[in-house]
């Protein structure tokens, strides 16, 4: 197995989150000093969009705010500091691939619920990751395992 030095743990702040950093830190070898953490938020007007004339602002930046508190305490229960807690605001798959490349990881950490069929071809943020990074990619799996 290859020594992964900067591993970059993609988390999309729900309880299967916890499963993903685990699996990471494990990988690291407990040394959580070249984890970072990475969340990211769809803009409201990528699922509306723009077929509702609303100005979306004020919600955006509730659920930015929210997603920064929900991120620095899971940061700080798996030993990950502020400074390596990254929150972006667009396309999960694109953001995770920038952010990695700004990093430069190694290996990109993140959760997947296992779809198919449909809900494959629909798309998810796993699959997406994996296609077009330019590094290693890890899929846990996670959720119901049936």
């Amino acid at each position: 197995m290859a020594q992964y030095s900067k591993i970059m743990i993609a988390v999309d702040l729900s309880e299967d989150s916890a499963e993903v950093a685990t699996k990471a830190s494990a990988i690291a070898g407990g040394d959580t000093s070249g984890l970072h953490l990475i969340h990211v938020i769809e803009p409201l007007s990528f699922a509306y969009g723009g077929d509702i004339p609303m100005d979306f602002s004020g919600i955006q930046d509730e659920i930015h705010q929210q997603a920064t508190q929900q991120l620095t305490a899971f940061g700080n229960a798996h030993g990950i500091p502020a400074e390596r807690q990254h929150i972006v605001l667009g396309r999960p798959e694109v953001e995770i691939h920038n952010a990695a490349q700004e990093i430069d990881a190694d290996l990109i950490v993140v959760g997947s619920h296992g779809r198919y069929g449909l809900a494959l071809l629909m798309g998810s943020t796993a699959n997406g990751v994996l296609h077009g990074a330019t590094c290693d990619v890890l899929a846990v799996r996670v959720g119901d395992h049936d």
